[in-house]
């Protein structure tokens, strides 16, 4: 075994323990030869993320990102537009969530973080990075803020959203009655692209299991994707942010609202009233006016 598959393999097998996988089970046949018509089985990354559940009465479930060569090509013809996944405006409230105690599900954290520290399948990135960016917050919070990736403010304090972006969205938080620490933060990425630039599919999917992990351990009632890149890489289309703001989609046991990143908002002003409409109707559906 090369020392390269050797240590993706530890790094894997780490991230499983920490997401508090203790065995795996022998398979019943031999490996690498599926039965006749036995279904596909589950890719490794998903491991991490809890099984799926039916969605409550209203909700909305969006299809699994479909294989490269299926995808509709953006642009290819004028005026074409991005296919965009169904959604409802349910109201009824989330399915019960985990009982896993605060300290446990702190523990979990700090394991996969550990593992993420080690993480060096993006190359470039791992080359790059001043250290990762996990994630902060309350591990019990109901709701899970998902950014794009870490910036340089970011990349040298280790934390995420600490820079302009950050301010504005603990504004945003306080203008909610909440605080920062009632709620948890993370991204798509934990290390800093190369001059902040978009990061790539690959890089998203070295990175999805730990943000898997992140989702599964925390369980919150509600995740918010901050910006096109938080949302279609957590849901799984090409729909640009405009379109799929104002509606809840459904991700495992949670309910998912999409709206603009704040570093967004920095350079469009006029569009902090649709990030307060998106506020506003996230508490509303929690049974809070803003």
């Amino acid at each position: 075994m090369s020392g390269t598959v050797h240590r993706e393999l530890t790094q894997y097998l780490e991230s499983l323990a920490a997401a508090g996988l203790t065995h795996l089970p022998r398979p019943s046949r031999r490996l690498g030869a599926p039965a006749a018509g036995a279904a596909a089985q589950p890719s490794a990354t998903s491991v991490v993320a809890p099984p799926p559940q039916e969605p409550a009465a209203g909700s909305a479930v969006l299809p699994s990102q479909p294989a490269a060569a299926d995808r509709p090509k953006r642009g290819l013809f004028a005026g074409e537009e991005p296919p965009i996944p169904p959604a409802a405006l349910a109201s009824s409230a989330p399915a019960e969530r985990s009982t896993m105690p605060r300290d446990e599900r702190q523990a979990k954290l700090a394991a996969l973080a550990k593992c993420v520290a080690a993480c060096t399948r993006c190359t470039e990135l791992a080359e790059t990075r001043t250290q990762t960016v996990f994630g902060v917050g309350n591990p019990q919070a109901r709701i899970l803020f998902i950014g794009e990736a870490p910036g340089a403010d970011e990349d040298r304090q280790g934390e995420p959203f600490v820079g302009k972006a950050g301010q504005l969205l603990n504004k945003i938080i306080e203008a909610c009655r909440l605080r920062r620490e009632d709620v948890y933060i993370c991204n798509i990425l934990r290390c800093r692209p190369p001059g902040n630039r978009t990061p790539t599919p690959r890089e998203a999917a070295h990175c999805r299991e730990f943000l898997d992990g992140q989702i599964a351990i925390v369980d919150p009632d509600y995740v918010v994707c901050l910006g096109s890149c938080a949302a279609q890489n957590l849901l799984g289309t090409t729909a640009p942010i405009g379109r799929l703001r104002g509606k809840f989609y459904t991700h495992g046991r949670a309910k998912v609202l999409c709206t603009y990143h704040p570093s967004y908002l920095l350079r469009t002003p006029s569009a902090k009233k649709d990030v307060w409409d998106d506020m506003k109707l996230l508490f509303r559906d929690m049974g809070v006016e803003l």
